[in-house]
């Protein structure tokens, strides 16, 4: 199993070795979704674009990504938990954070695409349960602050 798991990991572009692999990522495997995702993103320049940037990142990129991102995740709770609207100021600066983080190290993030993760959140009962575990509601807040940032940059598709 061990050794599928890093032929997989090659595959999906993460050039780390096991261990370094489990500090990074704990028990989640990224791999174990590689087929869906390239099945379902494959065909565009995003997903090529990830996969050159991730086959270079080192364990300490990788370190510094779930940081970020867990700063970012961080930021989107507080700003919901407060009871800001999605299209406040700081909702749409939390949910602008989040855009900025997925085209700094994966791919360039557009409004319209951003959109479409922000729907995804939603439509897809694991990233929903998964933002609804850090508070219930969140992932439709989520949601609506990507659209209410694409909305304000003046981009309504």
């Amino acid at each position: 199993t061990a050794i599928d798991q890093e032929m997989e990991a090659k595959k999906v572009g993460i050039q780390l070795t096991p261990e370094e692999r489990f500090d990074v990522f704990g028990d989640f495997h990224p791999e174990d979704y590689a087929e869906e995702t390239e099945q379902r993103w494959g065909d565009t320049e995003a997903y090529r674009q990830s996969q050159r940037r991730v086959a270079t990142y080192t364990k300490e990129d990788w370190l510094k990504i779930k940081d970020e991102g867990e700063e970012v995740q961080s930021s989107l709770v507080a700003v919901f938990t407060t009871g800001s609207a999605p299209d406040s100021d700081e909702a749409i600066a939390a949910a602008e954070a989040h855009r900025q983080h997925i085209s700094r190290w994966f791919y360039e993030c557009s409004y319209e695409i951003h959109r479409g993760v922000g729907d995804m959140y939603v439509n897809d009962n694991r990233f929903r349960a998964h933002y609804d575990a850090l508070a219930l509601g969140l992932a439709q807040f989520i949601r609506d602050a990507t659209h209410a940032n694409a909305n304000r940059a003046g981009t309504n598709n």
